[in-house]
């Protein structure tokens, strides 16, 4: 299926049923009073996330939606029925923002997640509402109101807790098919990868994370260069980067410290929050080098670049480092974690394994004691 991860929309809601003016005409029962019921609401229009799409192709094509609205109201106190709702599907990690102010409505991060993009308007009244003792026969009902409408810009942001940075054939893909599930496209020409993968990494059984693999980047992707920086928002939400330098190049010209000046700086004029992000070294085709060269390598990296985090040497086809690098990532990803949190109100005596809740257990020990002590004299 074609990845899309930007769609633009129109959601209009249905208007409200009007209310009836009706009076209540049957044999024998003169004066039966008004009986006008009022209109049925109109149908909403909302957006759920799901796990189970990760595109938002569905919104390329089809980009108006609009929801029925309420039947009017009848007489004999019959209500209107409500227009039926339109619930769009969406992938967990959409950004709905709306296309005339650009202010960001919603974030949608949780699968089931539910938000109401546009309100059906409500139903009219029927002139049964407007009885008093001083106008017996009001024949006055309102219109329904009318539903929202607006435009709107949906953007995607993949959840992954790990991205992947580097030049065209630095590796990424062969990485993320070498470490996790991800299947994709490998080969020995430049932008192989045309849209985001993802891939689970699993450790262990029960210890697992997702990393984020992006299309690469070249000098000049702020300016639209190659496939440009559109997709590096996809890295906005992970807690970390690994940037993948090739340090074995098919050109023996190019060289390696300024193709990893290059990728910094592109992230840099893109996002500066996605700059200062966590960033690990990775050094990918160690093994088509000798331990020397390498060395020299990554010490020529770590001075011209000033690097100050953590650097790994690896070989993403055969595998050399990886599972070092993803215990590493792991063990990071664990100290990210914020401690559980405990409720203050509920406690543990150690001491005893006597669990004590807003203080219950005291006040009964205490109630206890007096018992036994007797009234106070």
């Amino acid at each position: 299926m074609k990845f899309i991860d930007e769609a633009r929309i129109e959601v209009i809601a249905g208007a409200g049923g009007n209310g009836a003016a009706s009076f209540r005409r049957e044999k024998f029962i003169p004066y039966g009073g008004p009986d006008g019921g009022d209109g049925g609401r109109g149908g909403s229009i909302l957006a759920e996330a799901d796990r189970n799409i990760n595109t938002l192709i569905d919104f390329r094509y089809t980009r108006k939606y609009q929801a029925r609205r309420g039947e009017n109201g009848r007489g004999s106190d019959q209500y209107g029925k409500g227009g039926d709702d339109i619930v769009l599907r969406m992938p967990v990690g959409t950004q709905i923002h709306d296309e005339d102010t650009g202010e960001l409505l919603f974030d949608l991060t949780t699968h089931g997640e539910r938000v109401v993009l546009a309100k059906g308007g409500d139903g009219g009244l029927g002139n049964l509402h407007f009885k008093s003792s001083t106008n017996r026969a009001p024949r006055k009902s309102t219109p329904g109101w009318p539903g929202e409408e607006r435009r709107l810009k949906l953007e995607l942001k993949v959840l992954a807790d790990v991205g992947l940075l580097g030049m065209p054939n630095a590796g990424k893909s062969t990485f993320i098919s070498q470490v996790s599930n991800a299947r994709p496209k490998v080969a020995d020409y430049p932008f192989t990868t045309l849209h985001p993968n993802l891939g689970v990494v699993r450790v262990e059984d029960s210890r697992s994370f997702v990393v984020a693999d992006v299309p690469g980047l070249i000098g000049g992707a702020a300016e639209g260069a190659g496939l440009g920086h559109r997709f590096l928002r996809h890295l906005q939400r992970t807690r970390l980067l690994l940037h993948l330098v090739d340090i074995f190049p098919f050109d023996p010209d190019r060289d390696v410290v300024d193709e990893a000046k290059t990728i910094v700086e592109e992230l840099r004029k893109y996002d500066p929050a996605l700059y200062e992000k966590p960033r690990w070294l990775v050094l990918n085709k160690v093994d088509m080098m000798s331990p020397e060269a390498v060395d020299e390598v990554r010490e020529r990296l770590v001075k011209e670049l000033d690097w100050q985090g953590p650097v790994f040497c690896i070989s993403a086809i055969a595998g050399q480092g990886c599972r070092e690098l993803c215990y590493a990532i792991w063990d990071y990803l664990e100290s990210l974690r914020p401690p559980e949190d405990v409720d203050p109100d509920v406690r543990f005596d150690r001491e005893n394994a006597a669990e004590v809740v807003n203080g219950e257990a005291a006040a009964g020990e205490a109630a206890d004691r007096q018992a036994e002590e007797g009234p106070a004299s």
